[in-house]
């Protein structure tokens, strides 16, 4: 099957003028030229210009985008490579939509979600992860925080509230940091840890692991500001133990 340069033009959306230039170039010469100087194009033709304009789409230039395609001579490679540039646009949408869809539900809410949107999972913190784990820890982490819808940030936080009430609970009642209570509420904190992406625990690093366990239970009982978190110095010296046992136990 062949296309007229205008019928190419028509069904991709763009001008003959353009498939023109594109010939002139060299980027996109027809299947054939006929007597009376028409420019035809075929299936390859099609195939080509299709990555053609994906590529443009992506921010390359003329240049750049003839020499990606002189480097992909074999159809396969071709397509394969084609495929790849389409997820990573997808992608990028994907991105986009996300974004959007947080700025709309802000705009709905009357609570201070838009702060919640618009700070990072660890924006806070950020000198403190970057030198703990580095700095693609902290990149990993904001990406998975800013991938989750509103709802599911509100969800987030709420679980975390949740954990922090079931230790202060857990205190009040009287358990020792050894017992099966104070454990149980252990192991779902560093649970809480694990779903989280750019810790030692979502990787599976056994060693780092155990020191970040370790490092943020002796935080939480030496900084103030964590302490207050879970209800002053006795209760958060009482998570600190929790955590080490737990360490020793389970990591």
């Amino acid at each position: 099957m062949e296309w007229t340069i205008q019928q190419l033009a028509d069904s991709a959306g763009v001008t003959s003028r353009t498939l023109r230039h594109y010939d002139e170039i060299g980027l996109l010469p027809p299947a054939r030229v006929g007597h009376n100087g028409y420019r035809f194009y075929d299936a390859d033709s099609v195939a080509r210009l299709q990555r053609i304009l994906l590529l443009r789409e992506l921010g390359l230039s003329l240049p750049v985008i003839a020499e990606v395609l002189d480097r992909e001579r074999d159809e396969d490679k071709a397509l394969a490579t084609h495929l790849h540039l389409l997820e990573a646009e997808r992608a990028r949408l994907d991105e986009r939509i996300r974004a959007l869809r947080h700025a709309v539900d802000a705009r709905a809410a009357a609570d201070g979600s838009t702060q919640m949107m618009l700070e990072g999972f660890n924006d806070p913190y950020r000198d403190e992860v970057v030198a703990r784990w580095g700095d693609a820890a902290f990149t990993a982490a904001n990406r998975w925080w800013h991938a989750k819808t509103l709802a599911q940030q509100r969800e987030w936080k709420h679980d975390t509230d949740t954990l922090v009430a079931a230790w202060i609970d857990t205190w009040k009642a009287g358990h020792t940091p050894e017992s099966h209570q104070a454990q149980a509420v252990a192991a779902r904190h560093v649970d809480w840890l694990r779903a989280i992406p750019g810790t030692p625990l979502h990787d599976g690093d056994r060693e780092r692991s155990i020191a970040m366990v370790t490092g943020l239970a002796r935080m939480y009982a030496e900084d103030e500001n964590y302490a207050a978190t879970y209800g002053g110095p006795e209760p958060a010296a009482f998570v600190r133990a929790a955590l080490e046992e737990y360490v020793r136990r389970s990591l």
